[in-house]
């Protein structure tokens, strides 16, 4: 830090915070848990040999997950503001990433993010009477998306899609609105206790089907065999830091809203380890249902899945169709855990951004609030029409792989080099029972910026050779890539701009503790 270093004051406005420890909990957990936890990492599981991926995640949740998990936990305390707020307040050169984290978490996957939650709203009213019929791909792809022959078709918006769009944005809309305690902590503690009993509900469900041991056997037995193959580790290391929430902006978020004293270490493990908890309950429901569909139809469980979007909107409405009994029930049940999931983690994403415009311009919560819900609707619909499922899978792979994994990065070379991860340190062991040693700095500026540089390297590689996903390369780089750039432009805009009069810069010393 040099003597040039700024220090932005927060006496400007009082700052919010958790009414208790326990609602910070639920929120962060509701942030963390979300459809990737029961859909992404159950598909994960099945692509990359069950039992197999346990291991590469176990590791990837200790190396990757629970040090920048602490990291934004205690970035967020310290600084006690938005992400882009914490930057500045480290190094005034580095407000645009924080701006990027946020951009790219709410104009990138927020807005595609609200249009998957909409098909789960959706699909809990088509429960009710089964409306996929016999032919659940035919009926998703063709019948309600009406999947169109390239991304550059657009097409269409979807008027189902928008209708169940419109209840979406309009529920995260009223939660974000009345602010941290009455909206987001309130929501919360309704949402997840409602989640883990939907989750075990469908778990001691699918676990007593016909056939559901042979699913969970494959979930439970690993292959070692994989453990060679550098994908099976890549695949890990992504989804950890995906179901984390870690580079969105909303960890250093949700932290700031904590009071002085608090315990970081003990609160980044049990938001960690809770969220892969979930997840890996979770994996008994989808295996369970994998196992039934397979006796069922006769297929081994290694072809009854053909896609990671397949086994929430096709496979499981054809295993549901094929329930001897009950199976409208198990269809509701289903889909509103999806979307019960979804919402927990959307008003993050929003909250996230929301909080680092009142930071830095001080505009009105519940203006903002509706300017960006209102916005975010509109940029939705491009997401909800014809060719809206191609733009969802090409966006989110480049944000997931390209722009987080890149913030995750930055991150540590900002408290690890510029800040020094030393003064992290000692701010979050001042006031924990559970202090962090020096191996966690060395996790912060070696082994896991590391560990993202190699994911990082891969991706530019293995597609540079080939683009994503069998897509034309035109289509990758204008709408993958160049989501990336236009969220890293606006970024570098905002940050240009001055912080409100009332929201101090002074000058601090070397020697003096950020």
């Amino acid at each position: 830090m040099t003597n040039k270093a700024t220090q932005l004051s927060e006496s400007h406005h009082p700052r919010p915070q958790w009414r208790s420890r326990m609602g910070f909990i639920f929120a962060a957990l509701g942030s963390a848990v979300g459809l990737g936890n029961i859909w992404r990492f159950s598909y994960l599981c099945y692509k990359n040999g069950g039992g197999a991926f346990l291991i590469p995640y176990g590791i990837a949740l200790l190396v990757v997950g629970v040090p920048l998990m602490i990291l934004e936990l205690g970035l967020g305390h310290k600084m006690r503001g938005s992400t882009p707020m914490c930057f500045a307040k480290v190094d005034r050169h580095w407000e645009w990433a924080g701006w990027w984290s946020v951009n790219c978490a709410m104009f990138g996957i927020m807005v595609y993010y609200a249009v998957i939650i909409a098909w789960c709203l959706s699909y809990v009213f088509f429960s009710f009477n089964l409306s996929w019929g016999m032919d659940p791909n035919n009926f998703f792809f063709n019948e309600y998306l009406q999947v169109s022959a390239a991304p550059g078709l657009i097409g269409d918006v979807r008027t189902p899609i928008v209708s169940s769009l419109l209840g979406v944005w309009t529920l995260c809309w009223v939660i974000v609105f009345f602010g941290v305690q009455k909206g987001i902590e309130k929501a919360n503690k309704i949402f997840m206790p409602l989640l883990f009993v939907l989750i075990l509900i469908l778990v001691f469900w699918s676990v007593s089907l016909k056939g559901a041991s042979v699913g969970i056997k494959q979930y439970l037995t690993p292959d070692f065999s994989l453990l060679s193959k550098p994908q099976i580790w890549i695949d890990a290391f992504s989804q950890i830091f995906f179901t984390l929430s870690l580079g969105f902006g909303i960890m250093m978020t949700y932290a700031s809203y904590l009071p002085r004293k608090v315990n970081i270490v003990k609160d980044a493990l049990t938001i960690s380890v809770g969220n892969c908890l979930f997840s890996f309950i979770s994996g008994f429901a989808v295996f369970g249902v994998l196992g039934y569909m397979a006796t069922t139809t006769g297929k081994p469980v290694s072809e009854v899945v053909k896609e990671s979007i397949g086994l929430a909107f096709v496979t499981y409405p054809q295993a549901i169709s094929l329930m001897p009994g009950f199976a409208k029930i198990f269809g509701v049940l289903f889909f509103s855990t999806l979307v019960i999931a979804g919402l927990s983690s959307a008003i993050s994403l929003i909250e996230a951004f929301t909080s680092a415009i009142i930071d830095k311009f001080h505009y009105s919560r519940r203006v903002i609030v509706t300017a960006v819900c209102v916005t975010g609707f509109f940029g939705s619909m491009l997401f909800a029409t014809n060719a809206g499922i191609y733009w969802i899978d090409i966006v989110d792979h480049f944000i997931t792989h390209y722009g987080l994994v890149t913030i995750g990065i930055l991150q540590c070379i900002l408290v690890g080099w510029v800040l020094k991860s030393q003064k992290l340190r000692e701010h979050i062991n001042h006031s924990a029972q559970w202090t962090l040693s020096k191996l966690w700095d060395f996790c912060i500026r070696f082994l896991t910026p590391s560990a993202l540089a190699i994911l990082l390297i891969n991706d530019i590689v293995k597609e540079s050779a080939k683009p994503y996903g069998d897509y034309s390369w035109i289509a990758v780089i204008l709408i993958g890539r160049d989501w990336l750039l236009v969220a890293l432009v606006v970024s570098l805009f905002i940050a240009a701009r001055s912080w409100r009069t009332d929201l101090q810069i002074e000058k601090k010393p070397q020697e003096e503790k950020v």
